[in-house]
């Protein structure tokens, strides 16, 4: 499975970019930077967007690539998600108010944007693979992903604190190549991390503990806030047994 990283930050400025991944130059994972990272071709060669949930960081650019795709005449893009983040999605985001809704643009019969709506543990196809949301913790419906394809299975965490359903899941996947791993803020910042549903070190490293072979799987990292870059960084690499990397923008991953 070809991996692009676009955005792996939990915040912007200049130099960090909020979520957005891209499988297999067809699949997209989450939408913060999807239209600030991606060439205009790349942009319309994406097939589907899988969306974790609907706050703004992972969904921001959902908004300008369905303007860009409309004008370019693009297949519709099929943006697949939990029902009740498809409903916030329709109800405050491409609503006619704050954008347009490109679900009836150009018209309803050729629309720029598909809703497929996720029912959580359900396998679907999508653009070539198999994808289940999973339920995680945060403070609104959010999930994970779990994606496989010919050579195997990768996990997307989705924002999470401490959860348990994804971990049981995992360790029944077989062929699981590598996890994209939420952490965001440092050990200083629990109360704010768990207030907010999100991992610091300490709750990640016991997290990754509940998977079977942590030690072996290759966990990359993303989400973390850019004012505590390095704090994290560092409390990170003091964890023991654990396979972990912070990923950077433009990596590319062959998984």
């Amino acid at each position: 499975m070809d991996l692009r990283v676009i955005g792996c930050h939990g915040g912007e400025t200049p130099r960090h970019r909020t979520s957005a991944f891209v499988l297999n130059d067809r699949v997209a994972i989450d939408a913060g930077s999807l239209t600030s990272g991606l060439e205009l071709r790349a942009q319309c060669a994406l097939e589907a967007v899988l969306v974790s949930h609907a706050h703004l960081d992972h969904i921001r650019d959902l908004a300008t690539i369905a303007d860009n795709r409309a004008q370019n005449g693009c297949p519709p893009l099929i943006l697949a998600g939990t029902k009740e983040t498809i409903d916030l999605l329709k109800k405050h985001f491409f609503n006619n108010k704050l954008w347009p809704d490109f679900s009836r643009i150009p018209s309803p019969a050729k629309p720029t944007i598909k809703y497929l709506p996720l029912k959580p543990e359900v396998p679907v196809k999508i653009a070539g693979l198999t994808v289940r949301a999973i339920l995680v913790n945060h403070t609104i419906e959010t999930c994970a992903f779990v994606i496989e394809g010919k050579d195997g299975a990768i996990a997307y965490s989705g924002d999470t604190g401490p959860t348990k359903r994804l971990w049981e899941v995992l360790n029944a996947t077989p062929n699981l190549r590598a996890m994209l791993m939420e952490v965001s803020f440092p050990n200083s910042e629990q109360r704010v991390a768990k207030l907010s549903g999100h991992h610091t070190p300490q709750t990640l490293e016991a997290d990754m503990r509940k998977y079977k072979n942590s030690k072996e799987l290759a966990t990359l990292l993303y989400h973390i806030k850019p004012v505590f870059q390095a704090e994290v960084e560092r409390e990170c690499a003091k964890l023991k047994g654990l396979n972990l990397t912070v990923l950077r923008l433009g990596e590319h991953y062959i998984l």
